[in-house]
């Protein structure tokens, strides 16, 4: 005796597969064209080509003997600086997240009477971070990667192969 096709579990087994692999793959591209993730850094090119720049500017630092020492704590960034060259009107310190560009942040700061540089975070800043300090002219330039928050001052001191 002979029974339609649509009865027999086996014909369903046959149809469902391929159609479940078709809708999974329609979903996975809506869900990827809609939500795509940020490019760090847009045009690598240009950046390539900015490179020897950094270094330069890196190297300078390095020459100068640019030293800093960095602490957060409490939600208190405090920047001393260490190296020849203690006094600064001004400081930039740029915070960049390695993997979520809309945590990255800027520090404008000025010294306290000890020529500290100091800023209370409203937030608790934690993580993996590349900072980047440099003056108000931004003709010598230190990165470091850094992990907060810090109890104790670690040194932050001018490296040419970190410079990129």
């Amino acid at each position: 005796m002979k029974t339609s096709w649509y009865r027999e579990p086996w014909a369903w087994l046959v149809f469902i597969l391929p159609f479940t692999a078709v809708v999974a793959g329609i979903t996975t591209y809506i869900i990827a064209n809609t939500n795509p993730d940020p490019l760090v850094v847009g045009d690598y090119y240009k950046t390539g080509k900015a490179i020897n720049l950094q270094v330069a500017k890196v190297k300078l630092a390095q020459k100068l003997g640019m030293r800093f020492a960095l602490k957060l704590s409490n939600n208190e960034l405090v920047v001393k600086p260490t190296g020849i060259e203690k006094s600064f009107p001004l400081i930039n310190i740029n915070f960049y997240h390695p993997t979520q560009e809309e945590k990255d942040f800027f520090l404008a700061l000025t010294p306290d009477g000890n020529g500290y540089f100091r800023h209370k975070f409203d937030n608790a800043v934690s993580g993996k971070w590349k900072i980047t300090l440099t003056p108000f002219q931004n003709h010598w330039k230190i990165q470091e990667t850094i992990s907060l928050p810090q109890n104790d001052f670690i040194d932050i001191v001018p490296d040419p192969i970190k410079a990129q």
